[in-house]
């Protein structure tokens, strides 16, 4: 029978091997684009990218928190699938746009989900721990720390007496994590320090500390080393940094060296240390993962002390195994495997169409795969593995085909099932009824009965028999059985499915004992209930036995089945007694354990410690892991500890001596399914305390079934170089084996963390090494081989990783602003170039002012690639600056960005606020003379100067039409910087000297207000301005147009001394404001004419402005008889 239905089985399975076998790959459906975390400012925009690939039409919706996302005026897709959010909210609850992105592409084949996207809102907190006040004795070390909590992270910088402190010197360092150190105190060092932080959303100081210096002891005594600041444990992202610092004072001055726990080497290429012994580690990976030790060790001697602190770094998921597409026929199996790897453990989940998969009886999910009994139609879809941990999400996909098949045959019938022993179960069935004839093989599908993921198991039977014994089955389950027989072009339906259990039997193994002493007369006995495989049945009781090792006949004591424990009592101490176990079943006694050893405590007043809890767990086939406490009720001071173990059949060994500090310790170097007695005890200065003993069972260790067709060994040492950024070098050696058949093979090739399973490369070659081309830069692929013989296929490879080359940055970073946050400090900010797979390993800025920018002298600053935030310090008041930014990496330097300017005002009151933010479509900069405008604002100067050039006709018109022209005019026109304002000075003098009479012109006396629109005409008598010399724009007004605290144009911010920006938009102060603004300063002289004439002027006046709305009165009117030489008259005519 077995060798039938081994031939049956190898004839089944070759003649329908690439029938049942899945497609490789598929391309109904992908992502080109994908979204991607962003950190963007309230209300600003923002494009969440999204393209699919596929047989159209592609329908793409969008979801947030799971939930779908609804258009409106404000959120909404663009015509290639992106979302655009024209002004990101971040009001609270589910008004807020912050969370996670999701878009779903469907299609007729199915629908996919995209990789999950953080849109975060950037913000900055108050300060968490703010600095404190210290003594310190001078010529030692001073610390302060301060910490803040601000997406994205802030720029740490420290104010000494509100003066910046540079971030590095010979005596002073401040680490990115917040701490500034003083090395080497000086008395000039006392003061107030205060920490700084700064990001792109505002700047935060914390509250002053002082710092006072104090005379230090002469001599001064020499003193051991000491760390006052030791490192921390820290978790760090991949391709960040982490800084782990460390500052120690003595006398000497101790030398500071870092080293690894583990003894590995330092990654020297990605270390450096800053300050006096602060090590930082620079795009940190897996392997820099482990304790990391300081030691400050006093000069010349063996005085030292040290600090450890562990680096855990947090990768985000990455797939090492995805699914493969598959074809099959109704009825059939398919199975999908993936597996992930990450820190966290990233978690599996399984997606039909981008919605969950849950499990039912059709479908299970295990750790890593995706069994689909019994396919049916609608099982036709695209199946995605999302992978996810607190770092990301990475997603693969597949398709699952079904095949439709009209002549399948009907089910196997009459399913009949019977209990042959405590493991063994004979199944029948009856043929189909229909096409029977065409039934080649039975497949036998059982599983456990109870409980959820029960894995189907499944034996594949030739057509000549309908009856089959399953033998490998647990006794005392309960388990289901269904038959289904296959024919070339398809699979029947599945049969009823049978239930039946098995007989119970005796227990396989005893209970694991426990032994511990509360006193000198007592052993407490604990054990762990048998598990269902070793129980075989339900437990009905425990036999205890025990004696002392002098005797011969041994104590017995019968034992419920739910009992876990006893107490042996009224026992002899200092004395060994041996102990076992054995349990029963209904079926009879299962055998029982092997003697235990256990020696009772000294009768002693001593005061030793007492029992550890021992606790023992096999972590594979030759290793345990012991682990302790101690007991609660322990006041016994502890020295360290002493642990035996040894094989049940050997003699005890040697203690090993462990540390008081340590609770665990790995056993390894044992034999499989050995059982192995293990003790503890505590020990102090006046002796051993008491012990702990327990028993464990190594388990054994997997081995392979043999293959019904044992296909032929894969390839071995498979190498890879990497040659460019584009080709790797593979070659590989075929395994010793001879045959007279062609051998090829076929190379996978695939980046590590593909999302899509169409994507992955198969290449054919029948030589043993090839190059693989038009790879994409700095990628991590891996690649696995597989040899073809004879219509046979090898396993693949072991996988192999290499990653590509990067290419040196062909863009400029993207999103430039510089803000100007002090009077003399700057913040520049940018995004990362837009490239895919870029490494950046620092940033290049370079500024400069206009003189410098002529002659070529621009000032550097540099910074890391994960650093996308800098400051521009020690500006210079009155300057124009142009700022530009790129990126580098081992490769090469990519291009500079457009230059962004950047001015800092020479005078803060001057009417704009200092802090300017750069960079923006609003910014409107007016600098020695020069204006840097965009096309909003020159769209309005435009409009402004054509309505002032109108005004001045028409003012022009009026003189002339009433005969004045004696009088020069002047007119200065300056365009202010919100739109459609324009203010024209109008400069009137009179060369000669001569009578200004009521024919001549009429001179209004006080403050005259119009609405919007109208032109104003007014003048002041005392402004000196030298003919020769012409009139700025402020000497002209007579006084500061802004100054701090005022109102401030569009564009500017307003900042208070905590370096709150605000964004709300002031139009600047009219020089002619209501009643309540101040009056012209001007000099009148005393008119000795009758009221009369003073009446008719004021007449002349209103009939000559017939033209110009009037808002408010017009009060204190005078005319002038008599203008005053060498003084020019100012009218100001402002349009807005």
């Amino acid at each position: 029978m077995a060798l039938v239905k081994r031939k049956i089985y190898q004839q089944f399975s070759l003649t329908d091997f690439l029938y049942f076998s899945g497609i490789f790959c598929f391309s109904e459906l992908f992502f080109t684009k994908e979204p991607h975390d962003v950190t963007v400012m309230r209300k600003e925009a923002v494009i969440l990218d999204c393209q699919a690939h596929g047989e159209t039409p592609i329908d793409v919706r969008w979801l947030r928190n799971g939930v779908k996302v609804v258009e409106n005026e404000r959120v909404y897709l663009l015509s290639n699938s992106s979302l655009y959010i024209s002004e990101v909210e971040s009001r609270r609850g589910d008004k807020s746009d912050e969370g996670f992105y999701q878009c779903l592409a469907q299609n007729k084949y199915g629908a996919i989900l995209s990789q999950r996207a953080r849109l975060t809102i950037a913000s900055i907190s108050s300060f968490t721990i703010q600095p404190t006040s210290i003594v310190v004795t001078e010529g030692s070390v001073a610390r302060f720390s301060c910490r803040i909590s601000a997406h994205p992270p802030p720029i740490i910088t420290w104010e000494f007496n509100r003066v910046t402190l540079p971030l590095a010197t010979e005596r002073i360092t401040v680490l990115p994590s917040g701490a500034l150190q003083i090395h080497g105190v000086q008395r000039t060092d006392s003061g107030n320090y205060r920490c700084v932080a700064t990001n792109i959303v505002n700047r935060r100081r914390s509250m002053e500390a002082m710092l006072t210096v104090i005379s230090a002891p002469s001599p001064r005594q020499p003193q051991r080393p000491r760390i006052i600041a030791g490192p921390q444990n820290i978790s760090v992202s991949t391709h960040q940094s982490a800084t782990l610092e460390c500052i120690a004072t003595g006398n000497p001055r101790p030398i500071i060296s870092w080293s690894r726990a583990d003894s590995k080497s330092i990654d020297v290429y990605h270390t450096k240390v800053l300050g006096n012994g602060n090590l930082i580690i620079t795009d940190i990976k897996l392997q820099h993962r482990g304790v990391y030790v300081c030691r400050a060790t006093t000069p010349g001697t063996r005085n030292f002390t040290v600090a450890a602190a562990n680096v855990t770094v947090l990768a985000p998921p990455s797939l090492v195994e995805w699914p493969e597409s598959l074809t099959r026929p109704r009825a059939g199996t398919a199975r999908f495997v993936c597996q992930a790897e990450g820190f966290p453990t990233p978690q599996i989940t399984w997606l039909k169409n981008g919605e969950r998969v849950h499990s039912n009886g059709r479908i299970k999910m295990y750790s890593s795969k995706l069994v689909i009994n019994q396919i049916i139609p609608e099982d036709d879809a695209i199946y995605q593995c999302q992978a996810e941990n607190e770092q990301g999400s990475v997603l693969a996909m597949a398709r699952l085909i079904v095949v439709m098949s009209e002549d399948r045959p009907s089910a196997p019938r009459n399913i009949r099932a019977d209990t042959v022993s405590s493991s063994a179960i004979l199944l029948a069935w009856d043929r189909p009824l229909y096409n029977s004839d065409k039934v080649i093989a039975y497949s036998v599908h059982y599983m456990k009965a109870e409980g959820l993921n029960n894995e189907e198991y499944q034996v594949v039977i030739g057509n000549d028999t309908t009856r089959y014994i399953i033998d490998d089955l647990e006794p005392a389950r309960n388990y289901t059985f269904y038959v289904v027989a296959y024919m070339p072009m398809g699979a029947s339906r599945m049969s009823d499915h049978m239930f039946q259990h098995t007989l119970e039997d005796v227990p396989l193994r005893a209970p694991e004992l426990s032994l511990t002493s509360r006193s000198p007369t007592d052993i407490q006995v604990s054990w762990q209930p048998l598990p269902d495989k070793l129980s075989r049945g339900r437990v009905s009781a425990y036999r205890l036995s025990y004696r002392t090792s002098a005797e011969s006949s041994a104590s017995q004591i019968e034992l419920l089945g739910e009992k876990t424990q006893y107490l042996l009592e009224k026992l002899q101490p200092d004395t060994i007694y041996l102990l076992r176990i054995a349990a029963a079943t209904s079926v009879g006694w299962g055998e029982q354990s092997a003697w235990t050893s256990h020696r009772t405590p000294k009768a002693s007043s001593a005061q030793v410690p007492l029992s550890p809890e021992l606790h023992l767990e096999p972590l594979n086939c030759t290793t345990i892991l012991v682990r302790w406490r101690l007991a609660q009720r322990n006041l016994a001071s502890v020295q360290g500890y002493k642990l035996f173990y040894h094989e049940e059949s050997q003699s005890e060994s040697a203690p090993l001596q462990l540390r008081a500090s340590d609770h665990s310790h790995t056993i390894g170097g044992l034999d499989p399914r050995k059982k192995y007695h293990v003790k503890l005890l505590a020990y102090n200065f006046i002796g051993d305390g008491y012990q702990a003993d327990q028993t464990i069972s190594t388990p054994g260790c997997v081995s392979v079934r043999d293959r019904l067709v044992p296909p032929p060994p894969p390839p071995h040492n498979v190498y890879a170089k990497t040659n460019s950024s584009s080709t790797i070098f593979l070659h590989w050696g075929r395994p010793a084996f001879t045959s007279s058949h062609a051998v090829n093979y076929t190379v996978r090739c695939n980046p590590i963390g593909l999302q899509n399973a169409s994507l992955v490369l198969y290449l054919q070659t029948n030589e043993q090494s090839l190059f693989v081309r038009d790879l994409q830069p700095n990628t991590k692929y891996e690649f696995a081989i597989r040899l073809h013989i004879d219509q046979l296929s090898s396993p693949w490879s072991p996988v192999v990783y290499q990653s590509t080359f990067p290419e040196a940055p062909t863009l400029p970073p993207t999103s430039i602003k510089v803000t100007l946050i002090d009077e003399d400090t700057a913040l520049v900010s940018w995004k990362p170039p837009e490239e895919a797979n870029l490494s950046v390993t620092h940033y290049t800025i370079l500024y400069a002012s206009r003189n410098e920018w002529l002659t070529g002298e621009w000032q550097v600053v540099q910074r890391e690639g994960s650093i996308t935030m800098a400051l521009l310090e020690n500006l210079k008041p009155g300057h124009f600056y142009l700022v530009k930014v790129s990126a580098s990496n081992n490769m090469g330097d990519g291009p500079f960005s457009h230059m962004v300017e950047l001015t800092v005002r020479a005078d803060p009151s001057s009417g704009h606020d200092p802090r300017l933010s750069q960079g923006s479509p609003r910014s409107n900069v007016f600098s020695d003379g020069f204006y840097h405008l965009d096309q909003m604002s020159m769209t309005g100067i435009t409009v402004g100067v054509s309505i002032a050039l109108m005004c001045i006709i028409i003012c022009a018109f009026i003189i002339v039409c009433r005969g004045k022209h004696r009088c020069s005019l002047l007119v200065v026109c300056h365009p202010r910087f919100s739109q459609f304002h324009v203010t024209c000075l109008f400069l009137v003098g009179n060369n000669q000297p001569s009578k200004c009479t009521e024919k001549e012109g009429i001179c209004p006396r006080g403050t005259v207000s119009y609405q919007p629109g109208s032109t104003v005409l007014t003048f002041k008598e005392e402004l000196s301005v030298p003919a020769e010399q012409p009139a700025s724009p402020q000497s002209l007004l007579g006084h500061p147009v802004d100054s701090e605290g005022s109102s401030n144009s569009e564009g500017s911010h307003a900042t208070t001394d905590s370096g709150r920006f605000s964004q709300d938009d002031t139009e600047m102060s009219h020089l002619s404001s209501g009643p309540s603004s101040r009056q012209s300063s001007v000099t009148t002289a005393e008119d000795s004419g009758s009221s009369e004439e003073e009446e008719q002027a004021c007449r002349l006046a209103r009939d000559g402005q017939t033209d110009l709305r009037l808002v408010e009165s017009v009060e204190d009117l005078c005319c002038h008889q008599e203008a005053q030489s060498a003084r020019p008259l100012l009218s100001v005519c402002e349009v807005v």
